[in-house]
């Protein structure tokens, strides 16, 4: 059709126009030609006195001739004009199928499990509502402003252009009102006007008169409302009636007051010079203009309008950014995530899906009454041990003269980054690092404005304790809570996703390698230093340097002895070990070395809480699902995630439930006690402490029946830490924030059942096995009988195995030597 059209308007210019245009030219030369002689004012006076004089009507004949084929030529003009802009010819004209799926920018938003909205995605912050969630007092509001005769006219007004035409043109009374229909305006905000040089405003006024029409064949009058409330800027990248009454009034636009709705709609005019954040006394005077509109149209009576004009404006801002609101690390996880999906997502019509402009509901495992309680245990731990932690270190710096620390931050942070894409050598950075500026310094207590240099602001950063905390249910893998950090303004770095040196939380993965390996968990254990010759003499010792007695796995785990741990994997192999760590859920490379056992490894929060549900899971892994469904913005389901899946078996049931009773003596007798105590946890729980070298990294990750939760505390930097194991380690920095999230979900009424849950009780078979002391000072005397069979048996094995090496060495030579014969 399109393409027809511009067929046809080539043709008029062509076939039609061309020769016109050149017997018009024609005639009008001849005709100024006549005019030539002299064109000074005595010339003309004299002409006027013969026309004047003279009753020869061919002289009229002649004028009319002439303003006739100007009129005609003007009007097709015109008439091309119309075509050269209905047609598309001078850009872009919408058809009439794009026009009835019209679609707005619309962010993206982000739901959690129990309904709450965590955030939103977008370049325009917009979201759509209907036309029966929109306040009456705002369209009426609007009608009476912008478009009184709005139910009387078509999309263009005819009435309206003719009063601009006269009043503004004419009579230049700039009061008199603009001629734009709110149709016309929805085209301007559906369609932005482009630039056509000095017919710009000709072409794109027509442009909206040609859509307005268009608009109003399709949709009712009450369908153009919803679009234009839809889309109409609001200042900066806030768009839509619904997102301003959010912004300023902290409400939804079904529940705007006449007097709220009166601001929005007069900040229409001028979003910047109406806008009642930046000068409150102007907004009130066109807010009250408005409710004089609003009287004048009789939408409210004269009383009611006067009364509501005196009220004093009273805002209820409320605009957050992406690093505000719940959850703020896992919306920044997700939306990476989710650009990646959305690009290799097709649309219908062959597009990809844009995660900023295309209104998707994303709905997830976050529970918001988890993710709150995760959040405020953070802070009220982390403002302490910050304390704390300053009070330790008053006077100097936790890195004492190691300037490496602040030259990895400096060279990580963005402002380096910039000077350095400028162009900027390293001296001309060092300098301008060190040159004080203003700027708002976060602190516990709130943020203050101070006057630092760049180097000082990166060295009082570097001095705070950073927390991670990750939790989910075993069974279902479902994420229920993820806080990455203590500031997500300050400290963008995600430590859920961070890898730090793991410490004792990874001896349960290597106890589990030693039950698959077929070792008891009641054999005992000496608790002594061993060195290890085959290992380039590695001789583990304890952090309490405390030696003797003899544990089973039960005691040792409770009680984190290393030098257990180190007989344990090599035990059970080192590479077995390895083996049964990604089993449980551990993607990242693992050093084969047996001082894993002491927890070397850097490895992430969420890998680690991931292979603990294992245990939890009967023997099942889960990855970690946060993404329960996706829809577009008309409720087509894009992705669905169904409970269940992608479960596989890694260990046997008997395995998992063993090292379930083996982390809970770490509760009942061992470092993590003082949840009991301290915290009034009555649930059953299982976990594990962990603190690595020189206190840089506290851990506890603990497992009860419905959730397994880990939490790290540690410095940006490793050389960020305390001095003493006392108040360095994994139960004083991360588990008290894991004892205070747990209790007040145990306390919370909406989750009843936490506070008494229990474990599956242990098979009979188990708890028969499991029905030893943890611990015994000495071991049992032997007879010596006992100690002489013993000494046979061991002497009759290693006989035996060097048998059978030395058997299949001597195979192994006879098969080369005869293959060197047939050779």
């Amino acid at each position: 059709m399109r393409r027809t059209l511009k067929q046809i308007v080539k043709f008029i210019i062509t076939k039609i126009m061309a020769p016109f245009t050149r017997l018009v030219y024609g005639e009008l030369s001849a005709f100024f030609q006549s005019l030539k002689p002299n064109f000074t004012r005595t010339y003309w006076q004299h002409k006027w006195a013969e026309w004047q004089n003279s009753r020869n009507r061919s002289d009229y004949r002649f004028l009319f001739r002439g303003l006739l084929k100007l009129s005609l030529f003007g009007l097709l003009l015109l008439v091309l004009f119309y075509f050269a802009v209905y047609s598309g010819f001078l850009g872009g004209m919408p058809s009439t199928k794009e026009l009835k799926s019209v679609h707005n920018n619309t962010a993206s938003e982000v739901y959690s499990a129990d309904g709450v909205l965590l955030g939103r995605y977008y370049t325009q912050d917009r979201t759509n509502v209907k036309y029966a969630n929109i306040s009456p007092a705002a369209v009426h509001a609007l009608i009476a402003t912008e478009d009184a005769r709005f139910y009387d006219h078509s999309g263009v007004d005819a009435r309206s252009l003719a009063r601009v035409f006269i009043k503004s043109l004419l009579l230049q009374n700039e009061s008199s009102g603009g001629g734009s229909t709110l149709s016309q305006q929805l085209a301007k905000n559906l369609y932005p006007r482009k630039n056509y040089w000095l017919w710009d405003m000709p072409v794109n006024k027509l442009r909206e008169m040609i859509i307005a029409r268009k608009l109003e064949t399709i949709y009712s009058k009450d369908e153009i409302l919803e679009l234009y409330l839809n889309t109409v800027p609001m200042g900066g990248n806030l768009y839509g009636i619904e997102r301003a009454s959010r912004r300023f009034f902290s409400t939804s636009a079904d529940s705007l007051k006449v007097e709220e709705a009166a601001v929005l709609i007069g900040m229409l005019k001028a979003t910047t010079t109406y806008n009642p954040r930046l000068d409150l006394e102007r907004s009130t005077k066109r807010r009250n203009i408005v409710l004089g509109q609003m009287a004048k149209y009789e939408y409210l009576s004269a009383a009611e309008a006067d009364s509501l004009q005196k009220l004093p404006l009273e805002l209820k801002y409320n605009y957050t950014t992406h690093n505000d609101g719940i959850a703020p690390y896992f919306r920044e996880h997700l939306r990476q995530e989710l650009v990646n999906w959305a690009a290799g997502k097709k649309k219908k019509n062959g597009e990809p899906y844009n995660l900023y402009t295309d209104g998707l509901k994303i709905y997830t495992t976050i529970d918001a009454g988890m993710q709150r309680h995760a959040e405020a245990s953070v802070r009220k731990h982390m403002a302490q041990l910050q304390k704390q932690f300053d009070a330790h270190w008053r006077g100097r710096n936790p890195w004492g003269r190691n300037s490496d620390v602040i030259q990895v931050a400096m060279q990580r942070s963005d402002r380096y980054r910039k000077l350095k894409d400028a162009g900027k050598s390293e001296a001309e950075i060092v300098e301008a690092f060190r040159e004080p500026v203003p700027m708002q310094v976060y602190a516990w207590g709130g943020t203050n404005k101070k006057e630092m240099s760049p180097m000082d602001s990166l060295a009082y950063y570097s001095r705070f304790l950073n927390t991670g905390l990750f939790s989910l249910e075993p069974h279902s893998g479902y994420v229920r809570a993820w806080v990455g950090g203590i500031n997500h303004h300050v400290f963008k770095y995600d430590h859920v996703k961070s890898k730090r040196q793991v410490g004792s939380t990874f001896k349960p993965i290597v106890y589990a390698a030693a039950l698959d390996r077929g070792i008891s968990p009641c054999d005992y254990f000496p608790n002594e230093r061993m060195t290890y010759p085959e290992y380039d003499n590695w001789s583990p010792r304890n952090a309490t340097d405390q030696y003797g007695g003899e544990y089973t796995m039960r005691g040792a785990l409770a009680n984190s002895v290393n030098t257990i741990s180190a007989q344990m994997i090599m035990k059970a192999g080192v590479n077995r070990t390895v083996a049964m760590a990604h089993r449980l859920g551990i993607d990242s490379k693992l050093p084969e070395v047996p001082s894993l056992a002491l927890g070397t490894a850097d490895l992430s929060l969420q890998e680690m809480v991931t292979a603990y549900a294992t245990f939890a899971n009967r023997g099942y892994q889960v990855e970690p699902v946060y993404i329960t469904k996706i829809e577009d913005r008309e409720g087509r389901v894009l992705r669905e995630h169904r409970e269940g899946e992608g479960a596989k078996k890694v260990i046997s049931e008997e395995t998992a439930a063993i090292m379930l009773h083996l982390m809970q003596g770490v509760v009942e007798e061992g470092s993590a006690a003082k949840l009991r105590s301290q915290y009034g946890l009555k649930m059953d729980i299982a976990g594990k402490t962990g603190t690595t070298q020189d206190h840089a990294d506290g851990w506890f990750i603990g497992i009860t029946p419905q959730l397994v939760t880990g939490v790290w505390v540690g410095g940006e930097s490793p050389q960020v830490r305390f001095r003493t194991l006392e108040l360095g380690q994994g139960s004083r920095t991360a588990l008290p924030i894991w004892g205070e999230y747990i209790r007040r979900i145990a306390i919370d009424p909406d989750y009843k059942g936490y506070y008494n849950s229990r474990f599956e009780p242990l098979p009979p078979h188990l708890q028969a096995s499991l029905n030893c002391p943890s611990y015994r000072a000495e071991p049992p005397q032997e007879n010596f009988l006992e100690r002489v069979l013993d000494k046979i048996g061991d002497k009759a094995t290693q006989t035996y195995e060097q048998w059978k090496e030395n058997l299949k060495k001597r195979r192994k030579e006879r098969k080369e030597k005869r293959k060197k014969n047939r050779d």
